[in-house]
């Protein structure tokens, strides 16, 4: 049976028995440069929801006012019958890419609570036998007035409960490179885990217990 990614995050989104993926990290907050989005362009995207196989779309999402609103709750059911993975509700975007420059672009909103959850990720929708599942995860934690993390790992913020901050998390596919951006400064830089077909989602993906929950305005999708 497969398992349940909450069973892997410690381990940085590994794939059970998988050998560790080089990776180098290296965390430098407040960093600031010219703006991230300089020599990149705008481009269209389109995206699918997941939620709770049983539940009705509107039970778990609203978009108002610019904003979509995605919660979930640690008992409800995955997004497919009968499988082992952890509940969500996510949008899926449907941009799948092997090569070249890719950003995800947001303002987040983590309402108090929300515990163990990932609201943006990486996924390598399509890799090698025996390679992590993702490329990178920010995950909310209750530590702190609310903290992000890279998986389960790094502390790249706190003191984010309750209020909006902008999110930007690009990915160069040809050189190996993820780089995530807090309200346009660099925070992290760190290597992929090797060649794959990839997309963003975005949502809540719950590990935690209770209700987890994840607002976004102002989503922009950047390729060079």
């Amino acid at each position: 049976m497969p398992l349940s990614r909450r069973k892997i995050l410690a381990a940085g989104g590994l794939m059970a028995g998988a050998a560790l993926w080089p990776t180098t990290a290296s965390a430098t907050p407040g960093t600031s440069a010219a703006d991230p989005t300089d020599g990149w362009n705008k481009t269209s995207f389109t995206y699918g929801m997941q939620k709770p196989w049983n539940l009705d779309l509107s039970d778990r999402y609203s978009n108002s006012g610019g904003v979509h609103r995605m919660w979930v709750y640690s008992t409800d059911e995955p997004m497919s019958q009968g499988s082992s993975t952890d509940p969500r509700t996510e949008m899926r975007w449907r941009q799948e890419y092997t090569t070249g420059r890719h950003m995800w672009d947001a303002d987040v909103y983590l309402p108090s609570g929300t515990n163990g959850a990932t609201f943006v990720q990486i996924l390598r929708v399509i890799h090698p036998e025996g390679t992590p599942a993702t490329d990178f995860m920010l995950n909310a934690y209750s530590a702190n007035g609310g903290s992000v993390r890279a998986y389960d790992s790094t502390v790249l913020k706190t003191g984010v409960y309750d209020t909006w901050f902008n999110v930007k998390l690009a990915h160069d596919a040809s050189d190996g490179t993820v780089r995530v951006y807090f309200d346009n400064a660099l925070v992290l830089t760190r290597d992929d885990r090797g060649p794959a077909t990839r997309h963003f989602k975005n949502g809540v993906y719950h590990h935690g217990s209770g209700r987890a929950e994840a607002r976004f305005r102002n989503i922009t999708y950047w390729t060079r």
